[in-house]
């Protein structure tokens, strides 16, 4: 067995992963500085459904594939998050209220129509992945929680500034999602960092997270590439 770097080491390899993060990509820059139109957030929100409406799932095959119950009990949450618990809305709903805000009809968010092969492509990889890789590699794949929350805070403020045609209450999404990935990235590292011991096992984490950053990148490949056409 190889023997494993240093904790701090292994750490410091997964957060140099930062700078491929969609964060840096042409269309959030875009996005961000209120150079997108109207259509091309649209199209944006419409895209970004369909991954949100997967990580319930995701996070599910991560808990199916996962022995140890310590770590199910956190992880659970998650889906929770995303689907609602008992009579709450959770934040499927509020993505739906996003799309109503940016002048989307409900229906044709939540039947796909303008979701594009690209991205359910993507999307659709990363389930498979986190359904067939063992466990850690599925949570190791959600350590891109490390770099959303202040890209997250970016946006909303951006959003405000540049797209006042946007009902402020369709920010309820990240509003309750930034303090949560927040809380959810020291999780995941802490998980992460505590059960991958060796060398094979960090290395596969960090290829895992480096995976997860090409889903999300190929995401917006797609969508930057049809939205500048998109009326």
């Amino acid at each position: 067995m190889t023997q494993p770097p240093a904790e701090s080491e292994f750490r410091e390899s997964l957060q140099r992963l930062a700078n491929r993060y969609w964060a840096h990509h042409p269309f959030h820059l875009r996005l961000h500085d209120g150079r997108c139109s109207a259509a091309e957030v649209r199209l944006w929100v419409a895209n970004r459904w369909y991954y949100q409406r997967h990580l319930p799932q995701k996070n599910a095959a991560i808990v199916a594939n996962c022995p140890l119950p310590e770590v199910r009990r956190i992880w659970v949450e998650r889906i929770a998050f995303q689907d609602g618990a008992g009579d709450a809305d959770g934040g499927l709903h509020d993505w739906l209220v996003l799309g109503e805000a940016v002048g989307l009809q409900r229906d044709e968010v939540v039947d796909e129509r303008h979701v594009l092969p690209g991205v359910r492509f993507a999307v659709d990889a990363y389930l498979d992945f986190c359904r067939r890789k063992p466990w850690i590699e599925g949570v190791a794949a959600a350590l891109t929680e490390m770099f959303s929350p202040g890209h997250m805070a970016d946006r909303m403020a951006a959003w405000k500034r540049h797209y006042d045609w946007i009902e402020p209450g369709g920010l309820a999404y990240f509003e309750r999602r930034i303090p949560a990935a927040r809380a959810d990235s020291s999780v995941t590292l802490g998980v992460v960092l505590k059960h991958c011991v060796t060398r094979e096992q960090q290395d596969a984490a960090v290829r895992a997270l480096s995976f997860k950053c090409d889903v999300l990148w190929a995401m917006l490949d797609a969508i930057d590439y049809k939205g500048q056409s998109w009326a």
